[in-house]
This record gives C-alpha cells, structure tokens and sequence, in this order.
C-alpha cells in the first residue's frame, strides 16, 4: 500500500476513530499522534499541530488507517 497525503480535517477523523490526540514530544519540536499517556509527549491542540506541520514543510500521510507525518 502506498502512503496518500490527507488534509487536517481527514487526519481528525482517523484520530477519532483510534483515540488519538495531536502532541509534541518534549524537548524537541518533533510532533506525533499519541493515545495521550506518554510523559515525553504533550497533548497540542489541533490548531497547534497544524501550524507545527506548516512551519515545518510537513504533512499527514495515510494508508489503511494507519497515518504518519512527513514532509510535504
């Protein structure tokens, strides 16, 4: 399966579905999806995060559910 870029709005709905949240992992400006539960990553708003993903070059992709950040 190849990855397929998806916009913020779609990267929502899978996150909702798997009960995630956006987040940024401390100590560094590196941003990941997270059930929440990790001392290492902050929960970020999702108006956060996709500022993050802008002034970063980055971008959602998808395949099968599965969703991972890179650049654009």
């Amino acid at each position: 399966m190849s990855m397929e870029k998806i916009d913020v709005g779609k990267a929502k709905e899978i996150a909702k579905r798997k009960d995630l949240k956006p987040g940024l992992v401390k100590g560094t400006d590196g941003i990941q999806f997270t059930k929440g539960n990790n001392d290492r990553i902050k929960t970020i708003s999702w108006g956060e995060f996709e500022n993050k993903l802008d002034d970063r070059d980055l971008a959602v992709y998808e395949s099968g559910g599965w969703m991972k950040i890179m650049e654009d």
